[in-house]
């Protein structure tokens, strides 16, 4: 047993000893730093903003109910495209109770009113038969006769057009049927057959009966933070990316830049529009998200460098360090130019075909 135990121990000690000297064998096995390189390319810079917002209608309008009641009948649907002056729907009024007794009221005074007159006329057109009055006063009590009697008119159309919206002296025109102000493509109807309306007044906006756009005219909105506002101008060039088509961009014109800016989030927002390049092989919809490529700079066929490889010293001098026929590597002071985030001009310091240190990487040796 005790010979088993002393063998225990010498395996147990070898094994720890052969541990030990992989251990240190790998700790002392050389390591060697090589660097990634990089090469001047010739390359377009792009300075440019990024906006972001929604596409919309240059003309939109807004149709609303002319008179208070129930929509009676839907003549169009949402996606079609209506003419000036068509059909919308029709409303059929519910009159108020109170204003169909006062105009009731107001036809009762005006028969009573017209009776009278009438009966004056007759009386004074006998008495001036008979040479018993003026005829000033025959002529007065004629002009009365006529007033009382348009009013009785006006009154009976009045009670009418409160509960039918037409009245037999305008006929055909009626503000219960809902027709369209402009040509344009529908966009939406929030109103269906049975739902009441209100009308529009001075404490109202009434009841939307359908949103109609012009879509030949659309425009971009967005807005662009307080930092980049000052570096775009009208008449800038837009590159729009509209997220529900794909691969393709839009071209667009900047054609306003608001004067006062909105907090949000914390920070001044301007807002921007500007008109688009419609393409007619894309059908562009009414609020689809897009973001607008706002080209501040441009540099075209430049000698440029990553800016990953860019080193800068104690003073904020820009450098580089070249490859050398040695491998080593030399320190180059550099004059930049335009950047686009990504690659950087250079003006001076490097030419086409140097080798550039750029990072870092660590590779073992292998023996």
């Amino acid at each position: 047993m005790k010979k088993v135990r002393n063998i225990a121990l010498i395996i147990i000690l070898l094994g720890t000893f052969v541990y030990t000297l992989v251990y240190l064998y790998g700790k002392s096995k050389p390591i060697v730093i090589e660097y990634n390189t990089e090469k001047p390319i010739i390359t377009n810079i792009i300075k440019k903003t990024v906006a972001t917002g929604t596409i919309v209608p240059r003309k939109e309008v807004l149709i609303k109910s002319n008179v208070s009641g129930i929509v009676e009948k839907v003549f169009v649907q949402a996606g079609t495209h209506i003419n000036k002056g068509d059909v919308i729907a029709q409303v059929k009024i519910i009159p108020d109770v109170i204003n169909v007794n006062e105009a009731e009221s107001r036809i009762e005074r005006a028969k009573i009113a017209f009776e009278n007159a009438k009966q004056e006329l007759e009386r004074n057109v006998k008495l001036f038969s008979q040479e018993a009055i003026a005829k000033t006063e025959l002529i007065a009590s004629e002009l009365n006769f006529k007033n009382t009697k348009q009013e009785l008119e006006t009154a009976e159309n009045n009670l009418q057009i409160i509960k039918d919206g037409v009245s037999k002296k305008t006929g055909a025109v009626t503000n219960t049927i809902i027709r369209s102000t402009i040509s344009g493509l529908i966009l939406d109807i929030p109103i269906k057959e049975g739902n009441s309306v209100i009308q529009s007044n001075n404490f109202n906006e009434g009841t939307t009966i359908a949103s109609i756009a012009d879509m030949g005219q659309l425009i971009f909105e967005g807005k662009v933070d307080e930092s980049e506002v000052g570096k775009i101008k009208t008449g800038m060039n837009l590159i729009l990316t509209v997220g529900a088509i794909e691969n393709t961009t839009f071209k667009a014109i900047l054609e306003y830049i608001a004067p006062k800016g909105i907090v949000e989030n914390g920070t001044i927002q301007f807002q921007i529009k500007a008109s688009i390049e419609l393409d007619k092989n894309f059908f562009l919809r009414a609020n689809y998200s897009a973001n607008a490529d706002i080209v501040l700079e441009r540099k075209d066929s430049v000698l440029a460098i990553p800016e990953s490889v860019l080193q800068f010293d104690e003073q904020e001098k820009t450098f580089v360090e070249l490859q050398q026929k040695n491998n080593s590597f030399k320190k180059i002071y550099l004059k930049t130019g335009l950047s686009d985030g990504i690659n950087i001009q250079i003006l001076e310091g490097v030419k086409q075909g140097d080798v550039i240190k750029g990072s870092e990487k660590t590779i073992e040796k292998v023996e």
